[in-house]
């Protein structure tokens, strides 16, 4: 019988590296988790992660002798995801809360294989109900949405996305203004989605949102992450237009899976999760330059260039890294070679909250984050 729980932490494992040693060999850990974005659009970073995590159980269901050495694979491979991308915050919620239910499963297990078993089983069913939850999300946020309505929306989310096709679907009528989202322009891969709709849309530059407000009845986005004490870490520009919100007294709206509610507790802009160079805005300098643009790659790095939007393509920038070659870089992805700038909205801007749980209070997300994890 083994009883063992707990399981020494694994060294950090170099960046970039996608292999998870098991007994039974390697197993390519990052190129599941990246195949696995590339074959679904739709699919979230947490969720190919989860994914990721039962593709290697699998793996290991045979090899792994105790909870320990299991326990450790799974780490190994967690560290590995979690490195491969410079803003994992999304994908370190999704893995950090997939960890808490695997260590749930095998908190007394009195058949090791049983137990394996188990978890591979309800590994995907986990998989299946995250999945379904942006479309629980949809349902109740779509009570939010009125006749005649216009709706502000920022860069591009998936639950955002749906929850306004499934309120187009019911015969709602309303109009978005979406805003560009530079550098990435993941904004009008918004505007593509909701004309395919039929849902009229405009989208304006970022630099408009004050001016667009009061012309507006709320304001929805989604969140790379939603942090202990409600507030919310999402691209660039998001804390900005929060403001704007506040003072023009409309609502604040975030859109949530609480596979993306993370144990964070950022105290300013400068106390995010990501790799510093992705956040490195400021570059004082005498020289003359272009705009920043963004960084790319897993150890970072930032071109001053210019927006090239081709057909078929949404937020390529073309420029030159500051010490290599010049490069294509495709921002606003989900990959390793790419990283969102993001920022962190406090919760006094938020209104509420909205996830698969139904509608909260960022006050709220601190209790939440308490039942998922105890």
């Amino acid at each position: 019988m083994v009883t063992a729980t707990s399981s020494p932490t694994p060294p950090t494992p170099p960046l970039g590296r996608g292999l998870v040693e098991t007994s039974s060999g390697p197993f390519d850990i990052l190129t599941h988790y990246t195949t696995t974005l590339d074959s679904d659009p739709d699919i979230t970073m947490p969720i190919a992660a989860i994914e990721s995590l039962v593709a290697l159980i699998s793996s290991t269901s045979t090899t792994a002798s105790t909870i320990a050495e299991f326990l450790s694979i799974i780490q190994t491979g967690i560290s590995v995801l979690k490195s491969s991308v410079p803003n994992a915050i999304s994908l370190s919620a999704g893995c950090d809360l997939f960890l808490r239910y695997i260590v749930r499963s095998l908190e007394d297990p009195r058949d090791f294989d049983a137990c394996r078993a188990h978890l591979l089983q309800h590994g995907k069913l986990f998989v299946d109900r995250a999945k379904s939850s942006r479309w629980a999300i949809a349902k109740y946020g779509a009570e939010l949405i009125r006749d005649g309505s216009t709706v502000l929306l920022h860069s591009y989310s998936r639950v955002v996305t749906a929850l306004l096709s499934f309120a187009a679907e019911r015969n709602i009528r309303f109009r978005c203004i979406v805003l560009e989202t530079a550098p990435s322009l993941s904004g009008l891969i918004t505007a593509r989605i909701l004309r395919s709709k039929g849902i009229p849309v405009s989208v304006i530059p970022d630099n408009a949102v004050g001016y667009v407000m009061a012309k507006c009845d709320m304001v929805l986005v989604g969140a790379e992450g939603v942090v202990e004490n409600g507030g919310i870490i999402n691209a660039m520009g998001t804390y900005t237009i929060a403001v704007q919100a506040k003072a023009n007294k409309k609502p604040f709206y975030v859109l949530a899976e609480t596979h993306k509610f993370v144990r964070l507790f950022p105290l300013n802009q400068f106390d995010l999760p990501v790799q510093p160079e992705c956040q490195n805005l400021l570059d004082f300098t005498t020289e003359e330059r272009n705009a920043f643009v963004g960084v790319a790659g897993g150890a970072g790095g930032y071109w001053y260039a210019k927006q090239v939007v081709k057909e078929g393509e949404v937020g390529v920038m073309e420029g030159k890294d500051r010490k290599t070659e010049e490069k294509k870089v495709a921002m606003g992805g989900r990959g390793k070679g790419s990283a969102p700038l993001v920022d962190f909205t406090r919760p006094q801007y938020i209104t509420a909250l909205i996830s698969e749980s139904g509608v909260m209070t960022p006050s709220a997300v601190s209790e939440e984050l308490i039942k998922i994890y105890s």
